[in-house]
């Protein structure tokens, strides 16, 4: 995740629960930071199974996970959520792994993901996702 952006970062000035899958440690740390700097509670998970494990258990306004983890990976932790909640809020992000990019995050978008990142990717385009995520579910739940 880079500072170096022309386009700064949106504030949103909702607080949320966030559940963040990652496999990698040092990415659940930076993103993690990131989040709480923002001023939101983060659980982090290591892997799909720990994400879908905690969802019910923390009421998280919103799902990030990583597309490629061992275990349950990104795209079946999304699957199975959809299916319990079709209204949860998830990013999806992918470095790609052993595969393409473009084709695993449009994976994550069929699967219900309502945002797609590739890594790496910079603060502002991070946090704009987070931001936009969490507006729309604002903005869903004043048109009802």
């Amino acid at each position: 995740m880079s500072n170096n952006d022309s386009k700064p970062a949106r504030r949103t000035t909702k607080m949320a629960t966030i559940i963040l899958a990652d496999d990698e440690d040092i990415i659940r740390t930076l993103v993690r930071r990131v989040l709480q700097k923002a001023g939101h509670k983060v659980h982090e998970a290591r892997d799909g199974q720990e994400a879908l494990d905690l969802y019910p258990a923390v009421g998280a306004d919103l799902v990030i996970t990583d597309m490629i983890m061992p275990g349950k990976d990104g795209g079946e932790a999304i699957a199975e959520l959809m299916r319990n909640d079709p209204e949860v809020r998830i990013i999806a992000m992918s470095g790609g792994g052993r595969g393409n990019i473009a084709s695993i995050l449009s994976l994550a978008s069929e699967l219900g993901a309502r945002r797609t990142l590739a890594k790496p990717f910079t603060l502002s385009e991070f946090m704009n996702a987070v931001n936009d995520t969490l507006e729309e579910e604002d903005t869903t739940l004043t048109k009802s």
